[in-house]
Formats: C-alpha cells, sequence, structure tokens
C-alpha cells in the first residue's frame, strides 16, 4: 500500500460535537448596554460623592464592558470563512482578543492600586448609604448579565472570560455595600482604599488564568482540557492502528481545536479499510474536542525519520 498524503481537505470533520452557540449575540448586546450604563451611574456618582472604591471599581466595569465587545467581535471572527491568504479564516483572532484582554485588565491595577494607596494617606469623608445602594444595582446587573453566559462558560473562553468578569463584578459590588455600610456606621473612611485594592485582587485572580491560557494558545500550545498522552492512548487504542506518532495538537481558534499526525497500518490494508479507520479515528477524537484532524498513513513507523520521502 502506498503511503497516503492527501487527507488533508475537511471532509470528515466531525463538527456535530462542537457546541453550536447561538444565544450570544443578544447577551453580548444586552450585557454591553447593562454594564456601560452601570458604568456611567459610577462614575457620576464618584465623582460627585468623591468615592476610590466607585470610581476603581467603574473602571474595572469599563474595562469588562471593552472585553464584552472585544468578546462579542471574536465570537463573529470565529465564523469567518477560509480566503487564500487565511486559510483558517480569522479564528485565531478570538485567541489574540483573549489575551489582549487579559493584558488589559492586568495594566488597570497600577492606576488603581497607586491611588488607592495615596488615599489610605489622606481618607476623605464620605456617604456609606450612597456607596451601598450604586453597589447594590451593581450585583443586581453583574448577576443578570453573568447568567446570561453561564450556559455556554465552557464552550469558549471568550465567553468563560465575559462569565467570570461579569461574576467577579457582582462579588466586588457586594463588597462594596459591606464597605458602605461599615463607612456609614463607623466612619472608618480608609475602608474606602481597602475596598479599591481588594478591587485589585479580584481582578488579578480573575484574569491570571485567562491571561496563561491565552498566551498558551497564541503559541499553538495544547488547549486545556485535551491531554497529550490521553489523545494517543484513544487512537493506539483502536483496532488496525499499529502506531501513532509527531502528533501536533494546536487551537484554530478558541472553541476549535486541530490535530496533525502519521498513522501506522498493516501494509495489507487497503484504501478503503485506511479510509474507514480514519474515519474512525475522528469519531473519536471528536469526543475529545478535537474537530480537524488531518492524518498522514505510512506502512511503517518511521518514528523522526522523514516518511514522505521516496
Amino acid at each position: 500500500m502506498e503511503h497516503n498524503h492527501s487527507d488533508h481537505n475537511h471532509e470528515g470533520h466531525r463538527y456535530s460535537h462542537v457546541p453550536k452557540i447561538t444565544s450570544l449575540n443578544k447577551a453580548f448586546g444586552v450585557g454591553i448596554i447593562l454594564n456601560l450604563t452601570y458604568v456611567l451611574i459610577q462614575i457620576v456618582i464618584g465623582l460627585k460623592i468623591n468615592s476610590l472604591s466607585l470610581l476603581s471599581d467603574a473602571g474595572h466595569n469599563f474595562l469588562d464592558v471593552a472585553g464584552l465587545a472585544l468578546a462579542m467581535l471574536a465570537f463573529k471572527l470565529s465564523k469567518s470563512k477560509a480566503t487564500e491568504i487565511y486559510t483558517y479564516g480569522w479564528k485565531k483572532a478570538s485567541i489574540l482578543i483573549s489575551l489582549v484582554n487579559g493584558v488589559v485588565l492586568l495594566i488597570s491595577i497600577g492606576a488603581i492600586g497607586y491611588e488607592a494607596i495615596f488615599r489610605f494617606q489622606n481618607p476623605q469623608p464620605l456617604p456609606g448609604v450612597m456607596i451601598a445602594v450604586i453597589a447594590g444595582i451593581g450585583i443586581i446587573i453583574n448577576g443578570v448579565s453573568a447568567f446570561m453566559f453561564f450556559r455556554d462558560k465552557d464552550q469558549d473562553i471568550n465567553v468563560k472570560a465575559a462569565f467570570l468578569h461579569l461574576a467577579s463584578d457582582a462579588l466586588v459590588s457586594l463588597g462594596l455595600v459591606a464597605g458602605g455600610i461599615i463607612i456609614y456606621y463607623t466612619h472608618l473612611y480608609w475602608v474606602d482604599p481597602l475596598l479599591s485594592l481588594i478591587i485589585c485582587g479580584v481582578i488579578i485572580v480573575s484574569t491570571w488564568n485567562l491571561l496563561r491560557d491565552s498566551l498558551r494558545l497564541s503559541l499553538d500550545g495544547v488547549p486545556n482540557g485535551i491531554e497529550l498522552q490521553k489523545v494517543k492512548e484513544v487512537i493506539l487504542n483502536i483496532e488496525g492502528v499499529k502506531g501513532f506518532h509527531h502528533l501536533h495538537i494546536w487551537a484554530i481558534s478558541t472553541s476549535q481545536n486541530a490535530l496533525t499526525g502519521h498513522l501506522v497500518v498493516a501494509n495489507e490494508f487497503s484504501n478503503d479499510q485506511v479510509l474507514v479507520l480514519k474515519n474512525k479515528i475522528k469519531d473519536e477524537l471528536a469526543h475529545l474536542s478535537i474537530q480537524h484532524v488531518t492524518l498522514e498513513t505510512e506502512v511503517k513507523d518511521c518514528n523522526n525519520e522523514d516518511c514522505g520521502a521516496g
């Protein structure tokens, strides 16, 4: 049997296992409108009462609005079709956008932290009730927005980022409510900058994993949730597979993954038998969240040699 190097089209790719996210455009749109409105309220009230915690949370929420807009753009780009120049379309842009989103969020910590330290040295009287009321509105808005992404949060890294940001915002708002009540009853005005520093911590925690995963995908690392050894075991346990090597797995977008490898089969296998075997492997890999599979077949195990020669 001749070496088969022609399995590079997308026929047989098992897209039926790719979750179809259909309601996200509406979720992104509603989330952006709700949170942008809340940001404007926080800025106006924060400037009026001179509350750093409200202003820093407004900055945090504004970055999340920008993140939602970028995530919506990434979601649309991930649906783009292939061209002669971009053979995967603009799918990879969703990974780049998630990386930029994470970097911008971390940069915002510096300005918030600097101002908070200054306020510790110069605490100013603040209306605790107003802080608590505005933060209470934030719990409702962020909670509703996060709920809209809950169902699809595990299907795409940008959707997960949107959910995590909004959920963490709801928790921050809860902390601000508590802080406002403490300020009202105790007049401990340094609680305001303390809450700002806590917000910085929340940003770091909620963003670090996103940044790490985005960087790994940008460098074509194995996507999170896929184990290289498990993939090898699944392939090698399929009847008819004699060996498998030159395995590469990477992310095409934040929701689609690809695999290439060299498949060793018995010499007596016909082309039809090889095709059946490849389709069986693709079906198994689809269950492991690998949708684009390109397999090169060989009749001997070349390991690190160039089997394509000759």
